[in-house]
């Protein structure tokens, strides 16, 4: 049991370490009001499709969007791989060259849904405030990354979609062997799992 909830802190604050990214002063466009958009990743090692809950956070699902439409997260990897736990990406390419990113959004949180399996949600630093374009998919439900309250160790990781297509790409991604990879000591998958296409489209 304490090895388990070592592991989990350890995972954890490994999550916020790897949230860290260069800023510029561009700002975020807004999501349609009223729409359901789907955004397809198509990977290395298969595709999967996410919902956004636009409703429950439309900053972040907005913020998301046009780093997507920006082309952003094309040629980046997932660098981290954490079985039981998430898979997170979006931050570097196959090289770890980070890509430059726009300022932070509000942690929205507190209105989001649970990390629960097959959400995707956005990591961040330690700063509460300080997502910008890496994100995480939960792969079993990760209640303790929840919000609980508006203190440091209560605002908890914001939610904003959910894979509605294509689970078994990431518990496939999930299950990847992982060791050193660029400047991580450990979780980074051994043969790269790397996002070729990310697109956006609204559901029917």
């Amino acid at each position: 049991m304490l090895k388990s909830r070592v592991r989990r802190l350890f995972a954890f604050l490994a999550l916020a370490v790897a949230a860290g990214t260069m800023m510029t002063d561009q700002t975020t466009s807004q999501a349609d009001e009223g729409a359901s958009p789907l955004v397809t990743f198509e990977t290395t090692h298969g595709a999967f499709t996410v919902a956004m809950e636009a409703d429950a956070a439309p900053e972040t699902v907005a913020n998301f969007l046009q780093y997507v439409r920006d082309g952003h997260f094309a040629g980046t990897i997932f660098h981290r791989v954490i079985p039981g736990f998430m898979i997170q990406g979006g931050g570097y390419d196959e090289s770890y060259a980070q890509r430059p990113t726009r300022a932070p959004i509000e942690n929205e949180a507190p209105g989001a849904p649970g990390n629960d399996r097959g959400t995707i949600a956005m990591a961040r630093t330690s700063d509460p405030h300080s997502a910008t374009a890496q994100f995480f998919i939960n792969v079993v439900d990760n209640d303790f990354l929840n919000h609980t309250g508006k203190n440091p160790q209560g605002w908890g990781y914001a939610a904003f979609g959910r894979v509605v297509d294509g689970m078994e790409t990431v518990d496939r991604i999930a299950a990847l062997p992982t060791g050193r990879g660029g400047p991580f000591q450990s979780d980074v998958p051994q043969e790269p799992v790397v996002m070729q296409k990310v697109t956006v489209g609204a559901a029917p």
